[in-house]
């Protein structure tokens, strides 16, 4: 047992060894009932600040619970952001290894590519957009560090929202004139359409999504800045990945992302 005193500093070394060794755990708030909110954004800051100490880069940020289903189904009523690194990106093409994770789930999401920065709070869905240069296809390979998937909402912002890697489409597109409220997404595994949903289950739409966390980051002091990419969140279920399966998400103006689980 750690008898080591719980701070934010332990609970981000924890998580991310815990990434690191594909490890899972049960929850830290019911070993550490002061857990809150705040602190456990300070832990995932300092999880960070610990990838990039060993070399890892800032690239964006991704938000996490973002659909009212998602909401109901962990029990958490309000998304979370967290932090994407380099290392975090999949090439396209390049396996998910399932070996190399807890509990490895893909979701089909739409991403933004900033072209300038944006900082909140007060930012609106369209000062948002304004922001934002292009819009891509993602899929998004989430592993809660939390066995079964079971998680506070604090446990899970700690966790920098479940993040694990994540594939970038090859088109972009342009912001403008694309409704991503009606953005459709078809999940297909093994030749079958196994879910849907369009960009209305994302916060109502991916533009809300950005505004909230620029707002959210406003608030801690933290500016999004150009060049960034932002993962809006899950638009379907996440699918459980195992080894010789493959998932594909095809957009309808966004193209498809596939990823092969082995």
């Amino acid at each position: 047992m750690n008898d080591t005193p719980w701070t934010a500093q332990r609970l981000a070394e924890e998580l991310l060894e815990a990434a690191d060794t594909a490890t899972s755990r049960t929850s830290v708030e019911a070993e550490w009932p002061e857990l809150d909110l705040a602190t456990a954004y300070r832990a995932q800051d300092a999880a960070l600040d610990l990838r990039l100490a060993r070399g890892e880069k800032l690239i964006g940020i991704k938000l996490g619970v973002t659909s009212r289903a998602k909401q109901k189904q962990v029990n958490i009523d309000t998304p979370n952001v967290a932090w994407l690194t380099d290392a975090m990106r999949l090439p396209a093409g390049e396996p998910v290894v399932v070996e190399e994770y807890i509990h490895p789930r893909a979701e089909p999401e739409i991403a933004f590519l900033l072209g300038r920065d944006l900082a909140g709070p007060g930012i609106g869905p369209e000062t948002a957009m304004a922001a934002v240069d292009a819009v891509y296809a993602a899929v998004e390979i989430i592993d809660s560090r939390f066995a079964g998937y079971k998680f506070t909402v604090t446990d899970v912002t700690a966790d920098n929202a479940s993040s694990g890697r994540f594939v970038m489409g090859s088109v972009p597109a342009s912001p403008f004139g694309l409704d991503l409220a009606l953005e459709a997404v078809l999940v297909e595994s093994g030749g079958e359409v196994i879910d849907s949903a369009t960009g209305a289950a994302v916060y109502g739409n991916p533009a809300e999504a950005l505004a909230f966390a620029a707002n959210l980051l406003g608030e801690r002091g933290h500016t999004l800045k150009a060049g960034w990419l932002v993962l809006t969140g899950g638009m379907t279920d996440a699918v459980p990945l195992t080894p010789g399966m493959s998932v594909s998400a095809q957009f309808s103006n966004l193209g498809s992302v596939t990823v092969r689980a082995q």
